[in-house]
């Protein structure tokens, strides 16, 4: 591609809205461009980028047995309300109405979907197992759009079902998902960890993230570096001691004046705020819910959804009318004894085991001490309820956990027969008898993917783009385009690397030989070759986008050293 032609709106000063190294560098290389909050396009070099991750993406899965086709993204509500999720999916899911007011949804996700798709058409074992697979724009409302790629109201995604007749096979379907995401991030370059992960609003009973580590991710990863436990900050177990071999003493009501914090309480009773016992009070599904944790710990709120049973649009803290009215007293005065009305209170399991503690008295400027578990209050008991955090110990192994934060660019989940049985998707087995599928569910971020590389290969300069990835594998600068000699040994290489079926960007524009020095830095290919003073010598300069040498070489020493860079990546010429 002659760059004299190429559509490539580079920007010298990054764009207000953009906070991340992915989103600033996307949309000054001319790679991505914002058309409202969370909804982008792909421009020529950009969505370059995006095919080549789809290619590799597609690849894999067909080497694993899946097998592609491509669904609608409008689905009608009555899918989505046999599975229960219309109402479950919460406000990110788009809906809208055709002209005879029929409802449908642009799909967030594709498990009702994929089911339907089937059912009726497999009907014996003998077809199974199936494993079906999209790549496809995906879409939802999300309540604050940002950081680009990351957290967007459409994106691209590839999703994939597997259906076997029993759990045993839908694991070795699941196992065989697992390696080909491997390969895929693998041969994306990607650093990457696979943590246990939350089912959340999907279901199921196990699943995995595959995280591209980067301090801008969202998703936090808790992993122990003896043993192979790993999970996300949602999902991970939180170990707890507790001293519980104190005497029970009387307890005591005492006047706290204002104190209505962890940290003040400390200071006030000069004791520990593992000593305390926080209540939450939530609005969880329009009922009232209290939680009961240790006071030097934070809730983990997808825990509790997953103990109501609730999506996480439905959980939201209780405002201060709702505290009085349960209560009796003002916010920060919150305890599980003498309540003004019934309401369920939840106690994390440590609480039990804990003596002595110190709670809210329910009662504007008033706490309680010695208060016990079993003795003064109880309440229903939930075994973790717990944030991670760090200097926590592996539940596995009991070493101390390391924490970092990761791009979630792949999850898989076993889904079991949660939509099979809500779609009355069955098949005969070798008995004759009707059963219902059994499920993996396996999801693949693209646009994702391609803000994580960016993330994890860039530098002041602009993006370094690994050669699989890449736009173009080579960018020819010729220097000064209204050179002659220039201009024609730059079109020499640019010719005979194109009939090589290398991907070739010829600079050939009337520009100052310093704004495309930058523009190139800036767009990232990996290969570099300018073209300048000693062109009527055949000498070129050759350099690579990752590191800072230079040499003066030969043209014809060029092909040898491009395919040496192919080979060192594995990629066929």
């Amino acid at each position: 591609m002659r760059m004299s032609k190429l559509y490539m709106p580079t920007l010298r000063e990054t764009p207000a809205e953009a906070e991340i190294p992915s989103h600033k560098l996307l949309l000054r290389a001319g790679m991505i461009r914002q058309l409202v909050s969370g909804v982008y396009s792909y421009l020529p070099l950009g969505y370059r980028v995006i095919r080549k991750i789809e290619n590799i993406v597609r690849e894999e899965m067909d080497n694993a047995g899946a097998q592609e086709l491509l669904m609608s993204a409008i689905q009608p509500r009555e899918l989505w309300e046999a599975t229960g999720r219309w109402q479950d999916f919460g406000p990110e899911m788009f809906r809208l109405k055709d002209r005879h007011e029929r409802e449908f949804c642009l799909g967030p996700t594709h498990e009702e979907y994929f089911t339907n798709i089937i059912k009726g058409e497999v009907k014996s074992y003998k077809q199974l197992p199936l494993n079906l697979y999209q790549i496809q724009t995906k879409y939802r409302d999300e309540k604050r759009p940002r950081f680009g790629l990351m957290r967007s109201r459409e994106f691209i995604m590839k999703d994939a079902y597997s259906f076997d007749v029993d759990e045993e096979n839908m694991r070795k379907s699941y196992d065989v998902m697992w390696k080909a995401y491997d390969k895929v991030f693998t041969r994306l370059k990607l650093k990457y960890k696979v943590v246990q992960g939350d089912s959340g609003t999907m279901g199921g009973s196990t699943s995995h993230e595959f995280m591209a580590m980067s301090e801008v991710g969202e998703g936090i990863v808790a992993y122990c570096q003896h043993c192979d436990y790993a999970a996300t900050d949602e999902k991970a177990a939180v170990v707890y001691k507790v001293e519980d071999s104190q005497e029970e003493l009387p307890i005591e009501k005492v006047y706290t004046p204002g104190v209505t914090t962890i940290e003040a309480l400390e200071e006030f009773f000069q004791i520990k705020a593992s000593n305390f016992a926080k209540s939450l009070v939530y609005s969880a599904g329009g009922k009232p819910v209290i939680a009961v944790i240790p006071g030097d710990r934070e809730l983990n709120e997808t825990k509790l959804c997953n103990h109501l049973g609730i999506a996480e649009h439905e959980l939201e803290m209780a405002d201060e009318g709702l505290i009085i009215d349960i209560t009796g007293g003002n916010k920060g005065f919150t305890g599980p004894m003498n309540l003004k009305k019934e309401v369920k209170i939840l106690i994390d399991s440590r609480i039990t085991r804990m003596k002595n503690l110190v709670i809210g008295g329910n009662e504007t400027d008033y706490h309680i001490k010695n208060v016990n578990y079993g003795r003064d209050f109880t309440g229903e008991v939930v075994e973790d309820l717990l944030l991670i955090r760090e200097g926590d110990i592996c539940p596995q192994c009991g070493e101390v956990l390391q924490m970092d934060s990761g791009i979630e660019v792949g999850n898989i989940f076993q889904l079991g027969t949660k939509y099979s049985e809500s779609l009355n998707a069955t098949f005969l087995d070798e008995n004759g008898k009707e059963r219902p599928f059994v499920m993996g569910c396996y999801g693949i971020g693209v646009s994702r993917s391609m803000m994580a590389v960016v993330e994890q290969y860039h530098d002041e300069n602009g993006i370094i783009w690994p050669l699989v990835v890449a736009p173009y594998h080579v960018i020819i600068t010729v220097v000064n385009a209204k050179n002659q000699e220039q201009l024609e040994l730059g079109e020499k290489i640019y010719e005979e690397l194109n009939s090589l079926g290398v991907e070739v960007l010829l600079d050939d524009r009337n520009e100052r030989a310093g704004v495309k020095f930058n523009d190139r830095d800036l767009i990232g290919i990996p290969i570099r070759i300018t073209v300048g003073k000693r062109a009527s010598e055949s000498i070129v300069e050759y350099s690579l986008r990752k590191d800072e040498d230079k040499k003066e070489i030969n043209v014809d020493e060029i092909i040898p050293l491009i395919k040496e860079e192919f080979s060192k990546e594995n990629i066929k010429l």
